[in-house]
This record gives C-alpha cells, sequence and structure tokens, in this order.
C-alpha cells in the first residue's frame, strides 16, 4: 500500500518578524486529513493567526513548509479558504456581491455567480437578504455571508481564525453546528476544518484533532485525538475529561 496522502501536512513552519530576530514558532509540524476537523490552541500571542496565514497562503514560513494534497503551498490556493473573526465584509457591497468575491477566479459567467451566491445564501438562512447590505446585519448574520463568500469556490480546506468569537452564545453555539453538518455534507465541497480558537470547550465540542501550542517561540506541546461521535454531550465525563487534559497541557 502506497503512503497516505495528507490533506494538509505543516512540517517543521518556523516564523520570523520580518527584519527582526524575534521568533514566533519553532518548527511547528501537524497533519489535517479528509474529514478531519482541526483546532490550533495556545496562550495569546503565540502566533495562532500568523500560522493560519501560512496555511492560506498569505504569509510565508521563515523556514519549513506546507503542503496541501502532496504540494507545496507558496501563494493563495483557491482549494483553500479563509473565515476571518472580523467577518471582513465589504460594507458598500450588497451581500450577494459579499459572496460573489469568493467567485471571482472562476470561469462563472456573472449569471451563474448571481444564482450561486444566491443559493448559498439561501442555504445559510438569507434567502431575501441578497441585496441588503451587511450593515443591517447581526453578527451571527455577517459571519454567515463570510462562510458562504469562503465556501464559494468549492474550497477542500476551510481555515477559520476565532470565527465565533464576537458573537453571542447562542449564535455561535448554531453556527457550530451549521459548521459540523457541512462539513459532514456529501454537496459541499469543504472536507478538512482547521481552525484557531481560544476557546477549549469549542475545541473539544468540534475537533476531532486539538493542537496544543506554547507560548511563544511556539511548537507543539501535544495533539489530543478526540476522534468520537459528534454532536458531543458536554455533560459527559469523556467531554470533561478532555478539557481537563486540554488545560492541564497549557498550564504546563
Amino acid at each position: 500500500m502506497g503512503k497516505l496522502m495528507r490533506m494538509l501536512s505543516v512540517e517543521d513552519v518556523s516564523f520570523f518578524y520580518e527584519n527582526s530576530s524575534q521568533q514566533v514558532m519553532d518548527r511547528v509540524s501537524f497533519t489535517a486529513d479528509r474529514g478531519e476537523f482541526v483546532s490550533l490552541v495556545g496562550p495569546s500571542g503565540c502566533g495562532k493567526s500568523t500560522l493560519l496565514r501560512i496555511v492560506a497562503g498569505l504569509a510565508s514560513a521563515s523556514s519549513g513548509r506546507v503542503m496541501f494534497m502532496g504540494k507545496r503551498i507558496d501563494g493563495p490556493n483557491s482549494k483553500v479558504s479563509f473565515v476571518f473573526q472580523d467577518f471582513a465584509l465589504m460594507p458598500w457591497l450588497t451581500n450577494q456581491d459579499n459572496v460573489k468575491m469568493g467567485l471571482s477566479l472562476t470561469n462563472l459567467s456573472d449569471q451563474e455567480k448571481d444564482s450561486k451566491a444566491a443559493e448559498l445564501l439561501d442555504r445559510f438562512g438569507l434567502g431575501g437578504f441578497e441585496n441588503y447590505y451587511p450593515n443591517v446585519l447581526s453578527g451571527g448574520m455577517k459571519q454567515r455571508v463570510g462562510i458562504a463568500r469562503a465556501i464559494a469556490s468549492d474550497p477542500q480546506v476551510l481555515l477559520m481564525d476565532e470565527p465565533f468569537s464576537s458573537l453571542d452564545e447562542l449564535t455561535a453555539d448554531t453556527l457550530r453546528s451549521d459548521i459540523v453538518h457541512m462539513l459532514e455534507s456529501k454537496d459541499i465541497s469543504v472536507n478538512c476544518v482547521l481552525m484557531v480558537t481560544h476557546n477549549v470547550e469549542e475545541a473539544v465540542e468540534l475537533s476531532d484533532k486539538v493542537v496544543v501550542l506554547s507560548s511563544k517561540p511556539a511548537h507543539v506541546k501535544k495533539v489530543v485525538n478526540l476522534h468520537w461521535k459528534r454532536p458531543r454531550d458536554k455533560r459527559s465525563k469523556q467531554f470533561t475529561d478532555a478539557m481537563d487534559q486540554i488545560y492541564a497541557i497549557l498550564a504546563q
């Protein structure tokens, strides 16, 4: 049997700030495979968001490499998409036009782009809001537009940087369920999610694997595997034991 090709492989990634000797990351390595939800947790300022930008091809590692399906990521990749913490919507564009931005590099006609954007907005519960602007939306609705834009180009890997941190808990809980269902859906191209979060409970609720990073310069302290069925009972001993394990690793 041939060697398993990883969906995403972060290999000995180190990072220094440009024109500085300050090291942010030190030989970080982990993998994310097809069907996996992987979370990155660690102290504030340890470089989690920078690492996500490197995986997205939006920043370059000082050394090491990131591989997607056996090929090195050295710039933006249409098969790897990004959901931002602050939504990053263009306020002068309608919600439909914001989603269409995710289709800018495709060969679809304008009519096809309009149709797909409207279909995605409807899928995320925003049917009827196509021609509204982001300023009339709640935080949760804005993030739904951001997710719709991110998956519009049919990516295989979805990167999320603290996607629920600015939302109220009820809205965040609903969106978490939407993301899990999307990962399991046969008609959505995304089959691997990598998320940065400060919320350990959120990581245990969603993840197949939690990569625990140290303080700066960040290295991988431990990868905690959580390959059990979702949805997960937050009151169960298995759930609380997993949270306790991750908190103990972070505190070391």
